[in-house]
């Protein structure tokens, strides 16, 4: 797959993330549209998990990652009690809650 085609595939993944994250947090951002994987870019992956993170130093955030914790979209830094409530408003609407190690960059 060439660079720009990863690009093009992974923008749209992840913009279908963000309006997920928002539609439970009221706000998100666009974060990661491809990783590398055996030397080459590809597209993040297709699904969507949820996870509540700590970002040391400034606070919490709420992130759609996909099967390997590539963060699709992110919360603004909230209260670990704000991005705790997010969290489980998103695991009631049916997202999985991902517990591996997340991937912010």
């Amino acid at each position: 797959m060439q660079y720009h085609q990863a690009i093009r595939i992974g923008q749209e993944r992840s913009r279908k993330s963000q309006m997920t994250l928002f539609s439970h947090a009221g706000f998100a951002m666009l974060t990661l549209t491809v990783k590398k994987s055996q030397g080459a870019f590809v597209p993040v992956g297709e699904q969507e998990f949820v996870a509540a993170v700590e970002k040391p130093g400034e606070g919490w955030l709420v992130v759609i990652v996909d099967e390997e914790g590539y963060a699709k979209s992110q919360s603004k830094v909230l209260k670990e009690d704000e991005a705790r409530e997010i969290l489980k408003k998103a695991i009631a609407a049916g997202i999985s809650e991902y517990n591996g190690q997340i991937r912010l960059v």
